[in-house]
């Protein structure tokens, strides 16, 4: 149950203000279609993120659990940083003609390819060692986060200070590094 609450709890923080975030208000906005962008969201995260978990459940696999811990702890650390910079959509553009939920799914799934959640996808599957649960709980994140952008994008933009979301997020990083630095240094 930690990997699917941990996985979760981090993912969802990370997200506020991500561009995938800004991605889903964009095409909120755009297409006024709430349920099929949330079905197209889930079909992108499951597969991104399914993909990411694997390969992190890998290198738990085949990495010693010391080195993976400390790797682990510099990466969640960077991460936390990462997190304080604001994120910017650069290009929501998509090819309407296709629906919001087949746009949808195309564009998250682009949008994921390297981004700080599908990297945290892969260190959190690398600490927990299981697909399942770290992708249940890191694509059920990924919905609570960009369904707040779906459903309330506007009126919660008015009222929820993003900085404040971004030091929320860095602070679950910055902890989950430190847990991961003691288990490397007390492993």
């Amino acid at each position: 149950m930690e990997s699917i609450l941990g996985s979760f709890l981090l993912v969802a923080a990370s997200e506020m203000g991500d561009k995938t975030q800004l991605l889903a208000f964009s095409l909120a906005t755009r297409f006024r279609k709430p349920w099929p962008i949330m079905a197209g969201i889930l079909v992108a995260t499951l597969a991104n993120h399914g993909l990411a978990s694997s390969l992190g459940a890998w290198i738990s696999a085949n990495v010693p659990a010391r080195m993976l811990a400390g790797v682990l702890a510099l990466t969640f650390l960077l991460f936390g940083l990462w997190t304080l910079r604001p994120d910017s959509l650069e290009a929501s553009k998509g090819p309407e003609r296709f629906g919001a939920f087949l746009t949808t799914t195309v564009l998250f799934f682009l949008a994921e390819m390297g981004d700080k959640t599908q990297l945290a996808t892969v260190a959190l599957a690398a600490r927990y060692g299981d697909v399942i649960r770290v992708t249940m709980g890191t694509t059920l994140g990924m919905l609570a986060a960009d369904g707040l952008a779906v459903f309330l994008g506007e009126k919660l933009a008015a009222r929820v200070s993003s900085a404040r979301i971004r030091w929320a997020a860095a602070g679950l990083f910055f902890l989950f590094g430190l847990i991961s630095a003691w288990a490397a240094i007390a492993g």
